[in-house]
């Protein structure tokens, strides 16, 4: 899918009134959704992530079958991993840390639009699964979190 044929989705779902719209293309999924908070004339609110094809096996990150009682918050979209607002800050949070529903994790980079991510639930952090500045995938695993 090219940048024009994105561009024509954007606008069919500004005509319309969508805030999401899922495609089919020569075998492969997309999922065009509107980020949260954002005006439907606002297309830079906008994220383009291709959509998983039934369910795929993730690799287990290391060490996490080990740590019992945790669950696995897994990146909402595709994009690059930030665990700071600037490279210069301290990261949003680090192993050990409680964490609460509306903190925010970490912030995700799609499309020149920065994504807070926000908990979603109460525990403490154990382990941060994905390097800063990297490129993440749909689900892929952030976080090791023990939920309170």
């Amino acid at each position: 899918m090219d940048l024009d044929e994105i561009r024509k989705l954007i606008d069919l779902m500004n005509e319309n009134g969508l805030n999401r719209l899922e495609v089919e293309e020569e075998g492969r999924r997309y999922l065009l959704e509107r980020g949260a908070g954002s005006a439907l004339a606002q297309p830079q609110g906008m994220v383009l992530a291709q959509a998983p094809q039934g369910q795929v096996e993730q690799p287990a990150a290391a060490g996490a079958e080990e740590v019992e009682d945790t669950v696995t918050f897994n990146s909402p979209m595709v994009g690059t991993f930030y665990r700071a607002s600037s490279p210069d800050a301290e990261p949003f949070v680090k192993p050990g840390d409680r964490i609460t529903p509306d903190q925010v994790l970490c912030i995700i980079e799609a499309m020149k639009v920065f994504n807070e991510i926000r908990a979603e639930m109460s525990g403490t952090i154990v382990e941060v699964l994905a390097e800063n500045s990297e490129a993440v995938e749909y689900n892929q695993p952030l976080f090791l979190i023990r939920p309170d």
